[in-house]
Order: structure tokens, then sequence, then C-alpha cells
């Protein structure tokens, strides 16, 4: 008996760039997890393992309790934009979290940069989540989650591994400033594909700009 495999991977102009967009960015942050604990232990002046404790936990705490009231914003607010500028931010506030990483030297300054990271992913989660899940291909909507969950295992796969060869034989700086320029290599993506997410201005030049309506994705069902 023969079974055939049929796989198509297109996807629409959106999906690509949001899985190309979340592929650098929470991909590059699997640099970071498997060594975090030990940056703490290592590098922090009176840290143990509780301090690594208390910080992720702290992450968590803030990206929690956070995210809710920004994605029920989002969700009241018309159109679309509010989502990618909230993208945006998040991106890049990510970004400027993993470089702060490098100068972190105690513990308190550590717990801060964790909150700024945790404010980056309550907007992210929410921001990305919307965008993308309008812009679903019809009647594929596993297979673009799916196609996005791949992307980033299979590149937490190599950068987990690569990260941690990196912070062995070159320190732990080397590999925040690698997640901060993949992140803000995602922000720039984003930042420089506007018409990719918003609509563009109609031909008529007196009317303004019409944003998609966040209760009717026109490509989804």
């Amino acid at each position: 008996m023969k079974i055939k495999i049929d796989i198509d991977i297109n996807v629409n102009k959106v999906v690509k760039y949001m899985v190309g967009a979340d592929l650098l960015f929470t991909g590059s942050w699997s640099f970071i997890q498997p060594i975090f604990s030990i940056f703490v232990i290592k590098d922090i002046a009176g840290a143990t393992i509780i301090t690594a404790g208390v910080a992720a936990a702290l992450y968590w705490i803030v990206k929690s309790l956070l995210q809710i009231p920004v994605a029920n914003f989002l969700d009241k607010t018309d159109g679309e934009k509010d989502d990618f500028y909230a993208l945006v931010f998040s991106v890049t506030l990510a970004a400027f979290a993993a470089f702060s990483f490098m100068l972190v030297k105690n513990i308190w300054s550590l717990f801060v940069v964790q909150m700024l990271y945790a404010i980056a992913m309550a907007f992210y989660i929410p921001s990305w989540s919307g965008i993308f899940s309008r812009h679903l291909d019809a009647k594929r909507f596993a297979f673009d989650w799916s196609l996005d969950s791949t992307a980033i295992g299979l590149t937490a796969f190599v950068t987990s591994l690569v990260g941690s060869v990196m912070a062995q034989w070159i320190g732990f700086q080397a590999v925040f400033l690698v997640v901060g320029a993949f992140s803000l290599m995602s922000a720039m993506l984003l930042y420089f594909a506007p018409n990719v997410f918003l609509p563009k201005q109609t031909s008529n030049k007196e009317a303004p700009i019409a944003l998609k309506d966040h209760s009717s994705p026109t490509n989804v069902g």
C-alpha cells in the first residue's frame, strides 16, 4: 500500500512576514533560554539559584498581568494599525532588553531588565497573535499555525545549541548582542513593510486610509 503525502506550503504574504518576524524574534531568544540561569549565578554578584527563580517568576507575573489589558485594548480599538505599532514597539523594546542584559551587574538591575522583557512580551503576544489570526489562509488554519510553530522549533533547535557554545567560548555578552541584533532585524522587517499589514490609501486622495475591521477578517473562512 502506497501512502502519498502532498504538502502545499504556499501561504499568503502577511502570514509569510509574520512567520519570518516570529522566527527572527522568538527564535533568537532561544539563544538565551538554556544559559540564563547559569548567567545569573555566574555573572551577577550575590546571585543564587533562588535569584534565577525569582527573575523567571517576575517575568511571568508581569507578562501575565499586563497582556490581558493590552489585548483588550487592541480588540476594542478599530483597525489594525494599533496592533501593528504595538508589535513594532514590543520587538524594539525586547531588543533594548537584550542589549541591557550586557550591562547587568547586580540583582536589582537584573530584575529591571526582566520586567522590560516581560512588558515587551505582554505587547508582542496579543499584537502578533491578533494580526496573524486575522490573516490566516482560508481552510488552512491548522497549517498556518503549525508552520509558525515548526519554524520557531527548528530555529530554537539551532540557536539553543549555538547559544550554549557561544556562551562557553566567547561569553554571555556575545549571546546578548546577537539576540538584540536579531530582535532589531525582526523589528526592521516589520517596520519597513507597513503596506503588507496596513491597507494602502484609496485612489481618492481625499478619502482616508481604510483600516481593516477587527471583527471582519477578509481572509478567514
